[in-house]
């Protein structure tokens, strides 16, 4: 009878009537439901029933909520430490007690910093949030805020200076996840802190350490896991070490905007303190990760970050292409990816380069090309959430290559033919491509 019925406002109040008399009021309400009927058209008692319904469902709705809450709690890292050990710093005076317990000899801290997604712009993005956890709590330092502060009283090296002094003391270590770009972007945040990466003494940069553990295959343990997309950089290595990894839902929220959310604090808090718990497990037992006895020695006081390094991995890193082995910038050819074919090369062209993405997709590649109107940050996405690598060219390239891992975006040169490029695409990466690849794939 629905079929019938159809959006016959008359037909659907008559067919209330009739599951009044031949079924009942719950009924009656459900199917009153399913039709938006308002309430001056129905009888008081299905009225009533229906508003009952509607209770019912907000209350299973907010159920729902509650078990997903508790289903991320089981399936990702948490923080053990109360939610009070979480300060969040606006003014010198609170950053005051930061400095007091983190400049002490001895002090192992965990340091991360947030910025806001800045796919449409060029060079470093500033650092919206500092983020410095103990052993017992977190400070998230509100950077821009303490900053402009320091302008204000005309004392701008007071904050700078506490920084440089944290960074330059071989006695505190300073754990961190990708340094170097975090470094970048201090020093384009603040002038004072350009040579901070000359200046680094004490530091553990987990991403060199993250290249040295000795894993199981990401496919295999996601399998084991029942995680649907693999996990990158930072959260793969919480997960191989400490057996959950990171929720990353607020990574490309706004960090600029004031207040911050309550998700947000969490989030930005796990991130930096994450990193004393993974050192500390792998300090304990480095030989169960495959690396040597002597972590602590090899890495604390040497520095970790390279001042002349032209890119860096960032944090939402994805691994390399199936085979290929060298993480150089694509101007630094003298390590040669070992071969792969056109079916384990998986790509997405940036929207002028349409003509290389349908070249490429004849020669078997896994092509996505983006639209003439989409923006250029919809690759940086793409990628990250695929696993692809990022074919652009021009300025997007200085953007684009700062949102994915190193060597996970490639600079096409424009003025070539499509044919040219494609050959310059497939000679870099080491792909390989045969006669039955060659329309392997729906044109």
């Amino acid at each position: 009878f629905q079929s019938t019925v159809g959006e016959n406002r008359c037909l659907q109040g008559h067919l209330i009537q009739l599951l009044i008399r031949y079924c009942d009021v719950d009924a009656a309400a459900r199917w009153a439901q399913r039709y938006s009927l308002p309430k001056e058209m129905l009888p008081c008692e299905v009225a009533d029933e229906l508003q009952k319904l509607r209770i019912q469902e907000r209350v299973e709705e907010a159920a729902k909520a509650d078990n997903y809450e508790e289903s991320k709690k089981k399936d990702y890292y948490q923080l053990p430490i109360p939610r009070a050990n979480i300060h969040f710093l606006q003014t010198w005076e609170e950053a005051l007690q930061c400095w007091e317990r983190v400049l002490r000899p001895g002090q192992v801290v965990g340091i991360d910093m947030e910025w806001r997604p800045s796919f449409g712009m060029v060079g470093k993005p500033r650092v919206a949030l500092l983020q410095i956890a103990l052993k017992d709590e977190v400070f998230l330092l509100d950077l821009p805020r303490l900053l402009k502060e320091d302008e204000a009283e005309r004392e701008k090296e007071k904050l700078p200076r506490f920084i440089q002094r944290l960074y330059a003391d071989a006695a505190i270590t300073k754990l961190g996840y990708g340094m170097s770009g975090d470094l970048s972007s201090l020093a384009a945040t603040c002038s004072a802190l350009k040579d901070m990466d000359k200046q680094a003494q004490g530091v553990v940069d987990l991403l060199t350490v993250d290249k040295q553990v000795d894993v199981l295959s990401s496919e295999q343990s996601y399998k084991e896991r029942g995680f649907r997309q693999p996990e990158k950089g930072l959260s793969l290595l919480v997960q191989h070490v400490l057996g959950k990894p990171l929720d990353k839902t607020e990574q490309l929220s706004n960090w600029e905007k004031r207040p911050l959310r309550e998700e947000q604090i969490l989030y930005a808090a796990s991130d930096a303190y994450c990193l004393l718990e993974i050192y500390e497990k792998l300090c304990k037992d480095p030989a169960s990760f495959g690396l040597s006895s002597d972590l602590t020695e090899s890495l604390v006081g040497k520095p970790s970050v390279k001042p002349r390094a032209k890119k860096q991995p960032n944090k939402g890193e994805v691994p390399s292409p199936p085979g290929q082995q060298c993480r150089g910038s694509d101007k630094e050819t003298s390590c040669v990816p070992t071969p792969i074919s056109p079916k384990e090369f998986s790509v997405v062209c940036d929207n002028m380069l349409q003509g290389l993405g349908r070249y490429l997709r004849c020669l078997g590649v896994d092509v996505r090309m983006l639209e003439n109107e989409d923006d250029h940050r919809k690759a940086a996405e793409i990628a990250r959430q695929e696993g692809r690598v990022i074919l652009t060219s021009g300025l997007p390239y200085q953007t684009l290559q700062s949102q994915v891992a190193e060597g996970r975006c490639f600079s096409v040169n424009c003025s070539e033919k499509a044919k040219e490029q494609a050959l310059q695409v497939l000679k870099h990466f080491n792909v390989q491509v045969s006669l039955a690849d060659i329309f392997s794939r729906c044109q």
